[in-house]
């Protein structure tokens, strides 16, 4: 369906459930692909022969949440593979279940560094690579939850608006530029930690990582050409 031959994608949260199916989704349509996560013995197990290291695909390791790890590691996949066209940031995480006044702050810094300051670092560091090109797609993972505040989870709404809110930023500061800048909004993903969570919902109305990843795969590929500062509902029948 997608052809990404040529080009480069760098996805974040490789070796996690829709971090994995982003990385088979580009790799299946032609792209070269760098796959980040924190251990490359993580993305090797995760992806396997699917995805396997080398000409096409590059695992990439470095810690996000460190803004000269960050710098080094774009550095590398742009020296590996002579461009950058795409960014994925789908590393992210979930951590709530107390109200405001309960919460530590070591909650609300998970949050906002895991959801937020990963986009923040990752896109600082790429956007002039594609600036230097004359194109690019960024594509960032937000989350239906962002757009309501819920009891019991409100630095992780937090941190998802921030995803919105940066986006829209972007998009504003690169759309003239040849760079388009978007989000997706998932909601209940169906992945091994959301089926422990909840044992008796119906999965089949859950979003799956690969029904995700072909959303994000049309966002980045140039049938979304007219596409820039959206945030795309992707609910399944959750």
């Amino acid at each position: 369906m997608f052809d990404f031959a040529d080009q480069v994608v760098v996805i974040t949260g490789g070796a996690g459930n829709l971090g994995a199916a982003l990385a088979r989704g580009f790799y299946r349509a032609g792209a070269r692909v760098a796959v980040v996560d924190r251990r490359r013995e993580t993305t090797a197990e995760v992806l396997g022969s699917d995805v396997p290291e080398g000409e096409f695909c590059a695992y990439v390791t470095g810690n996000l949440l460190d803004e000269n790890s960050v710098a080094e590691m774009v550095a590398e996949i742009h020296e590996r593979f002579g461009r950058i066209d795409v960014l994925v940031n789908a590393a992210g995480g979930y951590r709530a279940g107390a109200p405001l006044h309960e919460t530590p702050t070591a909650t609300w810094e998970f949050n906002m560094n895991l959801n937020a300051r990963t986009v923040f670092f990752t896109s600082r560091a790429v956007i002039p690579h594609m600036l230097a090109g004359g194109r690019g797609k960024i594509v960032n993972v937000a989350a239906r939850a962002a757009l309501a505040g819920t009891a019991d989870s409100g630095p992780y709404v937090a941190s998802k608006m921030a995803v919105i809110r940066l986006t829209e930023a972007m998009a504003a500061e690169l759309g003239e530029r040849g760079i388009n800048v978007n989000c997706v909004l998932p909601g209940r993903m169906d992945t091994p930690a959301n089926r422990a969570e909840q044992p008796d919902a119906d999965f089949s109305r859950w979003v799956a990582p690969e029904s995700m990843a072909d959303v994000i795969l049309f966002l980045a590929s140039d049938l979304a050409r007219d596409i820039n500062g959206a945030a795309v509902p992707v609910y399944g029948r959750s």
